[in-house]
């Protein structure tokens, strides 16, 4: 059985599993406590008494009419363990499963990190994980599904820094090479920013979020996740100026040998500087320099095809010659099967009229601030 940990000892014990991540943290759990979840921290020994695997579960209280409460529970990018120990994976899915149920929550969210396969699908170089797939087959058996609620990115891109910085440089793209150049040609100069700069980076955040036509949350919560991270050294904040002036930025977040390049924000003026090309080569230099082994460009497609909202962005992210890993992405264990069948049913529905009300709140935010 698992043994509960203080939310003080706990980065430290996930730090040297597998796939440590920073959405593991106790950091990221208190920022979750401010709008609403409430944080379970449990780690397995093994016979020597070395923690072998560890979960950071969040639950959270939906209330409904009647004063009806239904609970949900969700493990960010967890848990931890060597996934290809089956016997331990057994254990611990078997606690998750058992707890979902003691908690009488609708269902249990679990997102590891574990790949199903690297490359675009249909490319020459294309790879697939016999032992991902074989392990979404286990869950399947075991009752779980796969979820409609995808929280996280389900795919990603990830660049190794082991080499030297020009040899980083030299296998990118060409046009990303070229880019970057430009953008040093024209004069655009990044900084290293500081917690002054929490409201600049919020504001272009904002008209950030209206241009793209995506939802943000409010400007007190990134203020509250920045500052935290920031000061625990697990962030760092890089501007793009233009004769003085900033016009792009990135938050890149750091923790167990992995930088993650989670926001970015720019202006609408000067994007022909290709300053987001900059502001990537500065965050990869960076995090190399702060001993990270790999930089996580945070997200791509889960369809790789025009159609996906992401493709565009995924095309910039490709030209950094990093590797596409697509994972197993979000299941769900839930007990309940009418209600979680009614939940997955007005999930949908709720957040139409969430995402209408938050692009309007977007705007506001971007230019009535």
């Amino acid at each position: 059985m698992p043994e509960l940990v203080a939310p003080a000892d706990w980065d430290a014990i996930i730090t040297s599993l597998p796939d440590a991540h920073i959405l593991q943290t106790s950091a990221w759990a208190r920022n979750k406590q401010r709008v609403g979840w409430s944080p379970l921290y449990y780690a397995w020994r093994g016979l020597d008494g070395k923690v072998i695997a560890a979960a950071m579960i969040l639950r959270r209280s939906i209330d409904l009419p009647a004063g009806v409460k239904l609970r949900v529970m969700y493990c960010p990018k967890g848990p931890l363990m060597d996934w290809q120990d089956l016997p331990l994976a057994a254990q611990v899915l078997g606690f998750l499963e058992q707890l979902c149920r003691q908690e009488k929550a609708i269902f249990i969210k679990i997102d590891p990190d574990i790949p199903l396969g690297w490359g675009m699908p249909g490319a020459p170089s294309t790879q697939e994980s016999p032992d991902g797939h074989t392990f979404a087959d286990g869950l399947q058996r075991r009752g779980w599904v796969f979820s409609q609620d995808q929280i996280q990115f389900r795919n990603t891109v990830l660049l190794e820094l082991t080499a030297a910085e020009d040899e980083i440089l030299a296998r990118m793209k060409q046009k990303t090479r070229y880019n970057i150049r430009l953008a040093q040609k024209k004069g655009v100069q990044v900084r290293t920013g500081s917690l002054a700069d929490l409201e600049l980076l919020y504001h272009m955040y904002a008209i950030t979020a209206v241009r793209d036509g995506f939802v943000i949350r409010s400007k007190d919560y990134y203020l509250a996740l920045w500052q935290e991270f920031f000061q625990a050294g697990m962030a760092q904040f890089l501007i793009a100026e233009f004769e003085g002036q900033p016009i792009a930025a990135v938050v890149v977040f750091i923790f167990a040998g992995t930088a993650r390049y989670m926001y970015g924000m720019s202006l609408e003026e000067h994007r022909d500087l290709m300053p987001n090309y900059l502001l990537q080569w500065e965050a990869i230099r960076l995090s190399k320099n702060m001993g990270c082994q790999v930089y996580d460009l945070w997200g791509a497609p889960n369809e790789f095809n025009e159609s996906d909202p992401m493709w565009g962005v995924y095309r910039f992210k490709e030209g950094f010659n990093g590797t596409t890993v697509r994972y197993l992405g979000a299941w769900d264990y839930a007990p309940r099967p009418l209600l979680y069948r009614l939940y997955t049913q007005t999930l949908p529905r709720v957040l139409s009229v969430m995402r209408r009300r938050g692009k309007a709140d977007n705007r506001k935010q971007a230019f009535n601030d």
